[in-house]
């Protein structure tokens, strides 16, 4: 066990931090405390030298997971950065406190990551899978609670955890919600009329008083008050979907907030509005996402090159 682990993560806790977000850090740092005590070797010893012999575990076919379990395959650059990440957070926690670090956060130097190219689904398909839960889905309150959550999705770039917790009360008039998002950020997001327009069929379906806006139809929380959709069933139907409808683009609820940024920056919205929307701390953070529009680039260049002619 890593000195004071739980009184960080108590921390991030009271900081904010989804237990979603709380139980990555706990995972990444048992494989850190993993690492330690098969070298035989106390946190108080990690050093820059031990630091670079974690990097090279992370990278190799055999090292354990958190769940003492041998990987059966490499991690990816940005994973082992998510880990050093959350090392460093956990060594400036030590420092907050005024607690024996071993080493400076700043020592731990993140690794390079491997250039992907941003992958977008085309508008047609998309339009297609924001529909399709009305002709794959049996089951018609099902089918049409999860085209809107699709609808949904896009109109508004929230995260899947956003989607979910969404309340009846929090969508006035006019579209606009008031969410509470990571970190306990707050801000508005935008329902389009279009949205609007499901989403008020679907509440008239609605005989119930619950005040989750998407509930659950099966399962044992059926009838519960405080019932609503897990994140699990939404990734795993928009797997589904996306299966059904042939799209070959990797999807999920996460790439749609993605092509809800791309999109918008290819209509030449300004990043800057885009941080508000997305709900970033950082615009470098929404840069990620904006920059993915290759057809907008081409667009600005034909437009803008002062030889075009």
């Amino acid at each position: 066990m890593l000195p004071h682990l739980r009184e960080f993560l108590d921390s991030l806790e009271e900081r904010g931090y989804s237990s979603e977000t709380i139980y990555i850090y706990e995972r990444d740092l048992q494989v850190l405390a993993q690492f330690l005590h098969e070298l035989k070797l106390s946190f108080a010893k990690l050093d820059k030298r031990t630091v670079d012999r974690y990097k090279a575990h992370l990278t190799s076919i055999d090292r354990r997971t958190s769940s003492q379990m041998i990987a059966t395959k490499r991690l990816k650059s940005y994973s082992i950065n998510r880990m050093l990440s959350s090392l460093r957070r956990y060594l400036n926690y030590l420092i907050e406190m005024d607690l024996p670090t071993p080493l400076p956060p700043e020592a731990v130097k993140l690794v390079k990551t491997e250039h992907k190219h941003p992958q977008v689904v085309e508008l047609r398909e998309l339009v297609q899978l924001i529909e399709c839960p009305l002709k794959f889905e049996k089951n018609q309150p099902v089918a049409l609670r999860n085209r809107v959550m699709l609808e949904v999705l896009f109109s508004t770039g929230l995260r899947i955890s956003e989607l979910t917790s969404l309340q009846r009360h929090q969508i006035d008039g006019t579209g606009r919600m008031f969410i509470t998002g990571k970190g306990k950020k707050q801000r508005f997001v935008y329902l389009t009329p279009r949205a609007m327009k499901h989403v008020a069929t679907y509440l008239k379906t609605r005989a119930d008083r619950r005040p989750a806006l998407f509930i659950p139809y099966r399962g044992e929380n059926v009838g519960k008050r405080d019932a609503r959709i897990s994140t699990n069933y939404l990734q795993m139907k928009i797997k589904q979907y996306r299966e059904q409808l042939g799209i070959n683009v990797p999807t999920s609820a996460h790439s749609l907030r993605h092509d809800f940024a791309t999109y918008l920056a290819e209509q030449g919205a300004n990043p800057a509005a885009i941080q508000v929307l997305l709900g970033h701390e950082s615009l470098d953070t929404t840069t990620r996402y904006v920059h993915a529009s290759d057809r907008y680039a081409e667009t600005t260049h034909r437009k803008f090159h002062p030889l075009k002619q």
